[in-house]
């Protein structure tokens, strides 16, 4: 039987080695080009030992070129590639010992699933017994043992996902790659597998790098991400900083939804960052601290959706005063549509009381400054 990267997109291990330690993974000015197409510019990254780190962007940012970067399928112009202390920049990928995971799973339709999860072991002429022992260990830690015996068309989506994530890890990778692995998967069963393949990870102590473009499957299930966009890394942090620290327009346009306001930076007095805005003055943070901009200089205010807080009264900080138009009932909250001047403001309200038409009449929005994030770009 032939071995294919597609199809196992695994690198090779001496036989009877055991599970590899974690290690860190370090890229340093790494560039790659295509012609005339600069796919990743002197990019630089750092993830942890047993780190479940997440590459995000939009289409084209470079999230996959890094990705195959890593397994050895594209070769840089420039920079370097290190795992633990090992440079594997230019080491060709069935030598880098990784599991990699792609979003067609790649399965083998002819073979059952203990023989696809197998397959890189008998490549690697592991013993027949040991062979048996780590297949069962690893369709057991992705609840697959008792289809162990049947073929990928006799699978679910789900199940199939399981599998091929069972045959990554069986080889005791040194990291676990994976290409959006739940792309093809319908809404319940992403929701299923983002916890699942989160346990599977933190059990087996992987460093994983994971690329999606969905972000709530990073925010749910990572600990950290890095935000691309042309080929540049625009931010790295946790869910919870990218979150609700954006560090520029781009980050936080990307990541959740969030209205923004343009306005004048003032400065910075009393510990928060003051921008006059034509709804009013504001007070926040700075999205990057590093990069305070000149007074006077044009900058843009981020707030999301469910940082605003609608009263009759006038509030304490950062009040937009405007009238209610569209809204939508969901229940527990309602998306509301604030029209303040030539500004309309997405705002969500949880246990929803202002369901007011436009003629009820005038109220305000207003946020704390920990939620308002100033960017200068």
């Amino acid at each position: 039987m032939r071995r294919t990267a597609s199809a196992l997109a695994l690198a090779a291990a001496a036989p009877h080695k055991v599970a590899a330690p974690m290690i860190s993974i370090r890229v340093q000015q790494l560039t790659k080009r295509f012609g005339a197409v600069t796919a990743l510019q002197h990019l630089d990254l750092a993830i942890a030992p047993g780190e479940l780190f997440f590459l995000l962007g939009p289409s084209g940012c470079g999230k996959t070129t890094l990705l195959r970067s890593l397994a050895g399928f594209y070769l840089p112009e420039e920079g370097k590639i290190l795992f633990g202390d090992e440079d594997v920049t230019r080491l060709a990928p069935h030598k880098r010992n990784t599991g990699m995971m792609f979003q067609s799973y790649a399965l083998w339709p002819h073979l059952s699933v203990t023989e696809n999860v197998a397959f890189g072991l008998e490549e690697r002429r592991v013993p027949r017994a040991e062979i048996t022992r780590r297949v069962g260990e690893a369709l057991a830690s992705v609840r697959m043992d008792a289809y162990a015996a049947r073929r990928p068309n006799e699978l679910s989506g789900g199940q199939q996902q399981r599998v091929a994530l069972a045959r990554a890890l069986v080889i005791r990778p040194r990291c676990l790659l994976l290409d959006e692995p739940l792309s093809n998967l319908d809404a319940k069963l992403r929701l299923e597998m983002r916890a699942e393949i989160r346990r599977v990870c933190k059990e087996a102590g992987l460093t994983t790098v994971y690329v999606t473009h969905d972000q709530k499957e990073a925010l749910s299930v990572s600990d950290r991400m890095a935000i691309l966009d042309g080929g540049r890394i625009l931010q790295v942090g946790t869910p919870r900083e990218v979150y609700r620290r954006p560090g520029c327009r781009v980050v936080a346009d990307f990541i959740g939804e969030t209205d923004f306001i343009p306005g004048t930076f003032k400065g910075v007095a009393d510990g928060w960052a003051h921008v006059d805005t034509a709804v009013g003055p504001m007070r926040g943070v700075l999205g990057d601290p590093a990069a305070r901009p000149a007074a006077g200089a044009a900058v843009t205010v981020s707030v999301r959706p469910e940082c605003w807080v609608l009263s009759r009264e006038t509030p304490a900080a950062n009040a937009v005063r405007g009238r209610i138009g569209a809204s939508v009932y969901l229940g527990e909250f309602a998306q509301h549509e604030l029209i303040a001047g030539d500004l309309n403001l997405k705002i969500v309200e949880l246990n929803p009381r202002f369901l007011d038409q436009p003629d009820r009449g005038e109220v305000y929005a207003g946020a704390e400054p920990a939620d308002v994030v100033v960017l200068t770009a």
